[in-house]
């Protein structure tokens, strides 16, 4: 699905392109002993009452629920283990599993050593892909090896052009961003520093842009990542 973008580039210049998701065909085709395409199906796991908390309740101590375990299927339901799922709707739920109708997301930051760092909530915060201020670059490029090193690129996202001005408006951040061979972080507020949300509430992103082109073509990538790869000793110092 095409979407709108609001973007400016590093000379401070802005304008609402496109951008769309674009999954890549798998190199390998999967088949049957026949021949035949396989066909995905889902099928239901296990059932609240039979779910890994509830089976810890049950037997009060995980060596017992591991007995268990080991001399029956107290975790399998043979009525409803195994049913083939048709159409599905995400719920949330309390500690008895009973339907929430009213609930407060929050996202939960954890350092390299599994300290809870950061509470945001989330249910609050608009997107701002599309809003009145522009996604900016911040005005640092980051090398495209050292990038791959770095960070774990979650969504990729192609900008597409809607006219001739935004064409050459896209072409020549790709172009820039092609002779760099780096990515260009980018990010909402004035700074271009502010994580990117794609909707209200959604998770917050850092944003890369990574250009290419090859005569008059170009292709103008934005890369979002939630992951910093970094040690514990590298944080402290």
């Amino acid at each position: 699905m095409i979407r709108p973008i609001h973007i400016a580039n590093d000379q401070r210049r802005d304008a609402r392109v496109a951008f769309e998701s674009r999954p890549a065909g798998e190199a390998l085709r999967r088949v049957l002993p026949s021949g035949e395409e396989p066909l995905p199906v889902r099928v239901l796991k296990a059932t609240a009452e039979r779910s890994a908390d509830e089976l810890l309740a049950r037997y009060g101590a995980p060596d017992n629920l591991v007995l268990a375990l080991t001399e029956g299927d107290p975790d399998v339901d043979p009525e409803q283990t195994g049913r083939r799922l048709m159409r599905t709707r995400r719920v949330f739920v309390d500690s008895r599993w009973n339907i929430a109708y009213h609930v407060n997301l929050y996202r939960i930051i954890y350092g390299p050593d599994g300290v809870e760092r950061e509470r945001r909530d989330l249910n609050k915060v608009p997107g701002n892909v599309n809003a009145e201020l522009p996604l900016r670059w911040s005005g640092r490029l980051v090398p495209k090896r050292e990038a791959l090193r770095r960070f774990v690129f979650t969504h990729n996202y192609q900008l597409r052009h809607v006219d001739g001005a935004t064409f050459d408006f896209l072409y020549n951040m790709a172009a820039e961003l092609h002779r760099a061979d780096a990515l260009a972080l980018i990010g909402a507020g004035r700074r271009g520093l502010d994580p990117i949300l794609m909707s209200r509430g959604g998770q917050p992103y850092r944003g890369f842009l990574e250009g290419r082109v090859e005569g008059e073509r170009y292709c103008l990538i934005l890369r979002l990542t939630d992951i910093e790869l970094k040690t514990a000793d590298h944080e402290d110092r």
